[in-house]
């Protein structure tokens, strides 16, 4: 399994009554595998990818990504586990707007220390794969919203990841566009074999995945 969690759960205690947003969670995550996540807004969705990519820490439970558990490791090791083994596609985009097309689809490979060369080679590659080979000089604030959603795409699996965690990735895109960018993370699924954990509003889309999972008053119900 890529990503499996057990009894997860997740309180938050801002204010003077805690709130139990996720209830003794049990999820596993297979190679290639396609899950959809859907539920109401606040339901918890967004905390619960945040706690299966070690950007938050549970109440109780714990999370193990490809064998390891994010609990036992520093703030270091599980920012390298993140590096190498997790991608991230959000809502907003999370671009940054400094710099180009190229250098925010190579930043997580930079990050790793890999040689500027390759890095550039693969980020270039990635561009073209996702149809942005004549936008690779381009800042976000030059591109369109379905092309800053693609650029970030290609930024999540530009390490190869084994699994990508998407969180509403076309909730601000029109039909069209959000149809363009969901066949494009089918097909880089087909192609990579890389998971895909998406939380989406949008019911078309998730009837695609291999699994649709309910998270409703805390708790994920096939």
């Amino acid at each position: 399994m890529v990503i499996q969690c057990r009894n997860l759960s997740k309180t938050f205690t801002e204010g003077p009554t805690p709130v139990e947003v996720l209830r003794s969670i049990d999820l596993d995550i297979g190679s290639g595998e396609q899950v959809a996540i859907v539920g109401a807004s606040g339901s918890g969705k967004s905390t619960l990818l945040h706690l299966l990519g070690g950007l938050d820490l549970p109440t109780a439970g714990e999370v193990t990504v490809d064998g390891q558990r994010m609990h036992q490791l520093n703030d270091n090791a599980r920012g390298a586990l993140r590096n190498r083994t997790l991608g991230f596609v959000y809502q907003f985009h999370h671009l940054l707007m400094e710099f180009t097309a190229l250098e925010n689809v190579a930043m997580p490979l930079l990050v790793r220390g890999t040689g500027v060369a390759s890095t550039v080679q693969a980020a270039t590659t990635l561009l073209q794969r996702v149809g942005l080979e004549h936008r690779l000089q381009h800042k976000p604030n030059e591109l369109s919203g379905g092309e800053r959603q693609r650029v970030a795409v290609a930024r999540a699996l530009i390490t190869q990841p084994k699994c990508v965690l998407a969180d509403e990735p076309t909730g601000n895109l029109d039909t069209t566009t959000a149809d363009q960018v969901y066949e494009l993370m089918l097909e880089l699924n087909r192609d990579y074999q890389t998971s895909f954990l998406v939380v989406t509003h949008d019911t078309r889309f998730a009837a695609k995945m291999d699994r649709v999972l309910h998270l409703n008053n805390g708790r994920l119900q096939q």
